[in-house]
């Protein structure tokens, strides 16, 4: 998996997913670095693992954020 981007593991019909999503588009517009998104309701063991947290964002295989997205801390951690 291409390791410059982000990972957005959300499901349908969730509100803090689709506010996720909009953040990460500005972080695109803004960064140049893009996400995929994966529905977890596509895999049983993603399911059982983000069930409880989604909205979840993924950057070089590490978690780094979950539920309400920080924009600010998105951009800080490109900065570095």
């Amino acid at each position: 998996m291409e390791t410059n981007q982000f990972v957005l593991y959300s499901r349908a019909r969730c509100p803090l997913c689709d506010e996720a999503k909009v953040i990460l588009e500005e972080v695109k517009r803004d960064s140049g670095i893009g996400f995929k998104e994966i529905d977890i309701h596509s895999d049983d063991v993603l399911l059982e693992k983000f069930a409880l947290m989604i909205p979840v964002i993924e950057w070089k295989e590490e978690i780094i954020q979950y539920g309400k997205v920080d924009k600010s801390a998105l951009n800080g951690l490109l900065q570095k």
